[in-house]
């Protein structure tokens, strides 16, 4: 193929696929997943908090038993503030709160958490009060 050719079509697989979207679109829409469902936990809507969860998380949560009831048993209180920063790596997110951190994955249907009530450690991968495999 002419070069030319190469750069006019490449735009448009580009957005033919779902991973094209900017650094800034998928940072926001990864920070809206983490949001709502920091808003589920602070306004203790269990049922819409599990919805979020990735399937791995959702299942290691629901180990004992069913997902609404676990997640109440969890420290995990919800933030009413904003999120201080949504960092994106590809198919995982980061979302940070000035309590903690919220990890996601993109999934076809959207981004779902991974991991919350995170908190750094110095050294050492962070400790979190929810995660999947």
């Amino acid at each position: 193929m002419r070069p030319i050719v190469v750069r006019l079509l490449l735009p448009l697989l580009c957005l033919a696929l779902t991973g094209c979207a900017t650094g800034a679109e998928r940072s926001r829409a990864a920070g809206a997943a983490a949001a709502a469902f920091e808003r589920a936990l602070a306004d203790r809507d269990t049922a819409l908090g599990c919805e979020t969860l990735a399937p791995g998380t959702r299942e290691e949560l629901e180990q004992e038993q069913p997902c609404p009831t676990a997640l109440q048993g969890l420290q995990l209180t919800g933030a009413r503030e904003p999120a201080q920063a949504a960092v994106v790596y590809g198919s995982q997110a980061r979302v940070v709160y000035p309590h903690d951190s919220v990890f996601l994955a993109l999934f076809t249907d959207g981004w779902k958490v991974t991991a919350a009530g995170c908190t750094p450690r110095q050294g050492r991968p962070y400790r979190c009060e929810l995660k999947g495999d």
